[in-house]
């Protein structure tokens, strides 16, 4: 049974991203996107209520992941530069395969950000 999920740990402070905003798109075939979930990370910085797309949502495609990382870190407390070197961390990704179990961590600062297919 296939699923998508995400987890994200800020590495500045050690810590997961409780409260950070996320955005889950579709890509369209002309190219834009389309917002499929709009979602603040729980206090162990993942979705609450278990995956972003569960086994009947899942398909095939083009995806992306907007991560609000300048509003979570201000919310912190964090005194950014304005622009803020990381504001928004777009996150573009294929799955493949829809029976598939795809997980997308993000390990971010406010200076930079890591991410990779995660198990």
């Amino acid at each position: 049974m296939g699923h998508l999920s995400t987890h994200v740990l800020d590495t500045a402070h050690g810590c997961p991203a409780a409260g950070m905003q996320v955005t889950l798109q579709r890509a369209q075939a002309d190219g834009s996107f389309t917002t499929v979930k709009a979602l603040t990370l729980n206090a162990d910085g993942r979705a609450d209520g278990g995956p972003l797309l569960d086994a009947g949502a899942m398909q095939a495609g083009r995806w992306r992941l907007v991560f609000a990382v300048a509003a979570y870190f201000r919310g912190r407390g964090v005194d950014l530069p304005e622009p803020p070197f990381v504001d928004v961390v777009n996150l573009d990704f294929g799955i493949a395969d829809a029976q598939g179990h795809y997980h997308v961590p993000l390990l971010v600062t406010p200076w930079g950000y890591s991410t990779y297919r995660g198990s």
